[in-house]
């Protein structure tokens, strides 16, 4: 495996310590971020072109606002429509974006807004993302929860009254293999009605394994969509591989998975391409795979341990709330999710406008859900957090909010048969 160092003493070692440098500093010594490793499988699609030459084509400077006006008059919106709507010269047209994503949220999901918690189950890793808090060489307390330890931190969730549950880990095969992660599927169908996986890609024949184990869609961040941009924040490990990441949504329908999410990371690179890149990715697939439920996540950048330097550079909550606005008129029938990366104000304001999904009770450390959820330490050892969240409200603070802004919280709205 190309990199398995695990940063848990005081101080890298003096190999690990050259190699981060060697890799900071001389792309040559980096492995080519188009090129598959083994054991990596390739599918046959044609998505990844649509969506690349439709991104690397856009040019958002040449749209006007007769564009944008011509784009909110169509009843449907089409791509040349989306990119009016993710230009600077939409940004004066925000509050008649916002109504007119509104009308088309209740439309086809009423006043509804679902709920769900993550659960990270270990935070290893074996790539180096020099945005990421999990990366190898970052100095964290790692953690790999055992499978009661797993089963404790679920009971504590359930017993809040949450139905869906996210599971993440960080992308360590080595530390968290696929029959681990099978098995937290399997005992998180105990307790939870939808179960989601946000680990790292994996092949078809996996993403069908981790399907029977009960898991039913696959969140998949590509970070972002600019190719050139993505090899210098991914400097080693498997996630390097920009086109395996790309077709890991398709490989995860194929193996059989009910849904899957994309996202971009907002402000890793130029984030109106990135929106645009998203948007088509879903669309393109959608063509394909019609009978499949997708959703998207609009993240932006949030402080990260060690990595303090690393911020949201140029997206704002105005533009933040242009680009959800333009994927539901894009994108009417799909799922919108905004995380707690997100103030409490903005997540509360957004669920009226565009998004359908929201993040209740969360924690992106390991094993702390006893100490948070009761307010009593337990007995689990904590592992470190992946980064900062901003909305910190419980799932019962969550689902309260919600019910008194005249909304109906869901739990969970799938039955099995």
């Amino acid at each position: 495996m190309e990199n398995q160092f695990y940063v848990d003493s005081d101080a890298l070692s003096p190999e690990a310590l050259k190699r981060k440098h060697t890799l900071e500093n001389d792309p040559s010594s980096r492995t080519n971020h188009m090129t598959y490793l083994p054991g990596m499988e390739q599918i046959s699609s044609d998505v990844c072109s649509q969506v690349m030459e439709q991104m690397n084509t856009y040019d958002y400077t040449r749209y006007t606002a007769r564009d944008v006006r011509s784009a909110l008059d169509h009843d449907t919106c089409s791509i040349e429509d989306l990119k009016a709507l993710l230009s600077p010269a939409a940004e004066p047209f925000l509050d008649e974006m916002a109504q007119k994503a509104s009308v088309e949220t209740a439309k086809h999901f009423g006043n509804t807004v679902y709920l769900f918690t993550p659960l990270y189950i270990a935070n290893y890793c074996e790539n180096y993302c020099v945005y990421c808090g999990f990366n190898c060489y970052n100095h964290i307390h790692r953690l790999k929860l055992d499978l009661q330890q797993i089963e404790h931190e679920m009971k504590v969730i359930a017993d809040s009254g949450m139905e869906e549950i996210l599971i993440l880990t960080g992308e360590s095969r080595a530390q968290s293999d696929v029959p681990y992660i099978g098995e937290a599927c399997k005992l998180a169908r105990k307790y939870f009605r939808m179960v989601g996986l946000e680990i790292y890609p994996v092949n078809t024949e996996e993403y069908h394994y981790l399907h029977t184990c009960g898991a039913d869609y696959v969140t998949v961040f590509q970070e972002t969509y600019d190719t050139d941009k993505y090899e210098t924040l991914h400097l080693s490990g498997h996630k390097r591989v920009w086109p395996y990441r790309f077709d890991a949504q398709e490989r995860a329908l194929r193996g059989g998975m009910r849904g899957v999410a994309f996202s971009a990371l907002l402000g890793l690179s130029d984030f109106r391409k990135d929106a645009l890149a998203s948007a088509l990715h879903v669309y393109y697939l959608q063509r394909k795979y019609p009978h499949a439920e997708m959703s998207l996540s609009c993240p932006r950048l949030r402080p990260i341990i060690h990595n303090e330097q690393i911020n949201p550079l140029d997206v704002g909550e105005r533009q933040l709330c242009q680009i959800l606005c333009a994927y539901r008129l894009f994108l009417p029938y799909v799922g919108i999710t905004v995380s707690s990366r997100e103030s409490k104000q903005f997540r509360d304001g957004i669920v009226k406008i565009a998004a359908t999904k929201i993040s209740a009770g969360v924690s992106t450390g390991i094993g702390d859900h006893e100490s948070k959820y009761t307010g009593t330490d337990g007995d689990a050892a904590e592992g470190d957090e992946q980064f900062e969240i901003n909305d910190t409200r419980s799932f019962q603070s969550m689902y309260e909010d919600m019910a008194g802004e005249g909304l109906q919280p869901v739990l969970n709205d799938y039955v099995y048969v």
